[in-house]
């Protein structure tokens, strides 16, 4: 008998699963947190380039709609935020296509949350208190906060906040990563993301977690320009081991500036000819009725499980991962 029915992973990181689920909520329910879910299935999804989805036909005779398997909650959350929720959090199953290896899956669990009210230096505060809570028997070092641009320059000893294509591809060919050039071209974002992944990352957070702060405006996903300096974003990820965990941002309220970037990123899916998103119209009106000033961050669950059970692949705290689902 073929014993590919079995789980993907062994019943103690079940367990390990169910404990961290009761721990998170009694988290939140001790802070007047309130617990939410918004719908898998949307007529919309985020537009972000980097980001591949998954569509389904709605079959509503004698029509048919396509709907998207959401990549995050983000947008529904923050309607809800909108119509008054006060501070909500959700912990779901998200989807993301072309996504698997050992630190992917397509399918996996996401843990996101909004405080209202709080700035991103107070969830920084308790992002750290929660994984402090959760590693309490693995002794993690300090909790280390650094800026981006103080961590890429110590290194990379380049300045992110300063575009110059010699100087990084320079860079890139030292380190022999030619690669590279071809795939970012003279996009300022993508030089970015590709030498921070390769030769930032994975420094950040030995046997801590690591919470990187001010990304560069170029990088400003759904967060705020800081007032204080129009190069930066109100934008912090956390690292344990070199990992990424999660991202999370002092959210952007205002409704014209949330469609430019919609529509920005449109365009360069339309240039890099990806498969077609749809805008979410309902969350701008949702930001024109009023967003409450909020921070929030989204945590992938499989990964954290990845270190506290020091697993060598998500696949390992998953119960059936894609190939054996």
């Amino acid at each position: 008998m073929s014993p590919d029915w079995r789980p993907t992973c062994t019943i103690e990181l079940i367990r390990l699963r169910a404990k961290v689920l009761a721990e998170l909520r009694q988290f939140f329910a001790d802070r007047s947190v309130l617990e939410v879910e918004t719908p898998v299935l949307s007529h919309s999804i985020g537009t972000d380039p980097q980001l591949e989805f998954f569509t389904t036909e709605y079959c509503l005779s004698p029509r048919r709609q396509t709907l998207f398997l959401q990549t995050s909650p983000e947008f529904a959350m923050k309607r809800l935020l909108a119509a008054g929720s006060g501070s909500i959090y959700q912990i779901g199953k998200v989807f993301r296509n072309g996504e698997s290896g050992r630190f992917h899956n397509p399918e996996f669990t996401l843990l996101e949350w909004y405080r209202v009210g709080f700035t991103l230096p107070q969830l920084m505060d308790e992002i750290a208190e929660l994984i402090g809570n959760l590693f309490r028997d693995r002794s993690l070092q300090e909790t280390q906060r650094v800026s981006y641009r103080e961590i890429f320059i110590s290194l990379t000893g380049l300045d992110p906040l300063v575009f110059s294509y010699q100087d990084y591809c320079a860079y890139v060919r030292q380190c022999g990563l030619f690669e590279a050039v071809d795939i970012c071209g003279h996009d300022h974002g993508l030089w970015l993301d590709f030498i921070f992944s390769h030769k930032v990352q994975p420094y950040l957070g030995d046997n801590a977690l690591c919470l990187v702060y001010g990304y560069p405006a170029c990088q400003s996903s759904l967060a705020r320009v800081s007032e204080q300096n129009n190069q930066l974003t109100e934008r912090v990820e956390l690292f344990i081991n070199g990992i990424e965990l999660g991202n999370g941002y002092y959210e952007l309220a205002d409704a014209k500036e949330q469609n430019r970037r919609f529509d920005q990123e449109l365009a360069v899916r339309q240039h890099q000819k990806l498969v077609v998103a749809v805008k979410d119209n309902r969350l701008v009106n949702a930001l024109e009725s009023g967003l409450p000033d909020c921070s929030g961050v989204a945590i992938g669950l499989d990964r954290l499980l990845m270190l506290l059970s020091d697993s060598a692949s998500i696949k390992e705290v998953l119960s059936f991962s894609i190939h054996s689902a």
